[in-house]
């Protein structure tokens, strides 16, 4: 081995508990910022998909059906009834 390589890994040696302090803290980060960014995927997939949900189109129209009976003639019958 040449001095030049000798010297490199004694440097890393020497500091091999720093760079995988780093290494570490690096990893940690990286898995949180990948958790909490799928937390908020997750959750706005599910906003999402409960406001279409539950949201009532603004397009939409309600038909109703409404009756109407001419009672005239039963109450006329009913009146003119006579009570003993």
């Amino acid at each position: 081995m040449s001095q030049a390589k000798v010297d490199r890994y004694k440097e890393e040696k020497k500091n091999r508990e720093k760079i995988m302090k780093k290494q570490k803290r690096e990893w940690f980060l990286t898995k949180t910022a990948l958790g909490v960014l799928g937390v908020v995927v997750i959750g706005w997939f599910g906003v999402s998909v409960y406001q279409n949900v539950t949201a009532t189109p603004e397009n939409t129209v309600v038909e109703t059906e409404s009756y109407s009976v001419d009672t005239s003639s039963l109450d006329d019958y009913l009146n003119g009834l006579t009570v003993e």
